[in-house]
């Protein structure tokens, strides 16, 4: 099974940026990372004109698309449930790790992304799945540690050493 880390928080806290920077600075460690991220609305990556979207409205349950430098498979869920994050992540092929970003309620570590500007609820503390906070300013009286939201090197030095990457 594949190592997962989140990546919580609100809206506008920053979390898809500090995903791409944890990316690029983890697999520039020579780390194999996939990613899920949880959408909670609609969402197509083909579009109307295109043969995979022809295929999938004509009533295909799953369409893929290959090419050399890259595949995927659309999978329409039509009246099925919205699948679990574990069933997502059995999915995916073996890595060192996954970041998940979303999910804020599943069971797994994560990392909470804090915009200071904002006035959302505090997820550390209350959830004991947060190991760290990651905000854009001082965070006072945080019960796990805190690291500056632009400083990748350090916050991917701590998911190796709590993930036991190294």
């Amino acid at each position: 099974m594949n190592k997962v880390i989140g990546v919580a928080g609100f809206k506008n806290a920053g979390k898809t940026t500090l995903v791409e920077k944890l990316v690029t600075e983890l697999t520039r460690r020579g780390h194999r990372v996939s990613t899920v991220k949880h959408a909670h609305h609609s969402f197509d990556i083909d579009h109307e004109g295109r043969d995979s979207f022809r295929h999938r409205k004509a009533g295909a349950a799953e369409v893929a698309v290959v090419s050399r430098h890259r595949w995927a498979i659309i999978h329409e869920s039509r009246d099925e449930a919205e699948p679990s994050l574990e069933e997502i992540l059995a999915k995916l092929a073996p890595c060192d790790l996954v970041i998940v970003e979303g999910y804020k309620r599943d069971g797994h570590d994560k990392i909470e992304v804090r915009n200071i500007d904002l006035a959302h609820p505090k997820l550390a503390g209350d959830d004991p799945t947060v190991v760290a906070v990651a905000a854009n300013g001082a965070v006072a009286d945080a019960p796990v540690p805190v690291f500056d939201r632009d400083d990748v090197t350090a916050l991917a030095g701590f998911i190796e050493q709590h993930m036991r990457l190294a």
